[in-house]
């Protein structure tokens, strides 16, 4: 019977994911891990545990590497759907690092950072950020994006920013889904390598 003590035999080298240290890694890990090094500069979070999947990785690594250099999204509003998206589904690493990133990359004031993560109301001075803001809050619940809201996104980041938003919430919702279910803890290293 399960008593609610954690198993030291349940967690790995990140959460409960134990890494493969690049030099022991099968041709098609390395490979994968690789292409992420070539794309990336380096194997973030969720990317460890994609290594044991290298075609899967290999798919999905670009689209990440698309919302670090060619998104229409400028980094803070990356930051804010990254920030909604992690509130959600309570991945303690992705929360840990995303609301760091949100402040010190994205530029977003920390009282800010910690009410998108905790699902709490906030609001932008730049539009932009207000209405990335309001799209995804209202994508993330069970709720139907009004026509009025899809117009004023519209106007104000155009259909390919609706697309970049809706895209990126998909991508950090398999982020973290993935930190979940191997139970990466909000200040999880993994191997240097």
């Amino acid at each position: 019977m399960f008593d609610g003590t954690p198993d030291p035999a349940d967690f790995g080298t990140f959460g409960r994911y134990t890494e493969t240290p690049v030099a022991e890694m099968p041709t098609e890990m390395r490979s994968a891990y690789d292409y992420t090094m070539e794309l990336r500069g380096l194997v973030p979070g969720p990317h460890k545990i994609w290594l044991a999947n290298p075609a899967l990785l290999r798919a999905v690594v670009p689209t990440g590497a698309y919302f670090q250099k060619d998104s229409s999204l400028s980094k803070a509003e990356i930051e804010i759907v990254t920030n909604v998206v992690n509130g959600r589904w309570l991945a303690a690493y992705g929360n840990y690092e995303h609301e760091k990133i949100g402040v010190e990359l994205g530029g977003l004031d920390p009282r800010q950072a910690e009410a998108l993560i905790a699902g709490l109301p906030t609001s932008f001075d730049d539009p932009r950020q207000q209405l990335v803001y309001e799209l995804s809050s209202t994508l993330v619940q069970p709720r139907v994006v009004p026509l009025g809201l899809y117009r004023r996104a519209e106007e104000t980041i155009g259909v390919a920013g609706i697309v970049d938003v809706t895209v990126l919430m998909g991508w950090f919702t398999s982020v973290s889904l993935t930190l979940a279910a191997f139970d990466v803890p909000s200040n999880a290293v993994g191997l240097k390598q």
